[in-house]
């Protein structure tokens, strides 16, 4: 079980941002394209780190719909169709803490 909870979760009305804020006072405003590039299912995480694939074409990604998942994640299904993936609250963390590391990472391997 997660010692990280949110206090809020709201999609901004771009429906290109998601801001998620957390107990310990941590917020992060997060762009779609980088939830969907970074989306925990395995059609893009693969089944190993090795397996992960780098997903293109996701700039103009949008968000349509979060899916409240038991107590512990939220589903966040995409214009583009794609909605495997269980964004847990400890994973929104660690994607709101790399945001400047994992993002950068992201596009610097952009052609």
């Amino acid at each position: 079980m997660s010692d990280i909870w949110p206090s809020e979760i709201r999609l901004l009305k771009d429906k290109r941002t998601l801001r998620v804020g957390f107990e310990n006072g941590e917020s992060y405003e997060l762009p779609a394209e980088y939830l969907r590039v970074e989306s925990p299912s395995a059609e893009v995480q693969g089944h190993s780190p090795a397996e992960k694939i780098t997903v293109r074409g996701k700039e103009n990604v949008a968000i349509t719909a979060l899916e409240p998942v038991g107590n512990y994640a939220v589903r966040i299904v995409f214009d583009d169709g794609h909605n495997t993936g269980l964004y847990t609250w400890d994973y929104l963390a660690k994607l709101g803490q790399g945001l400047s590391t994992i993002w950068a990472a992201y596009l610097a391997s952009k052609p």
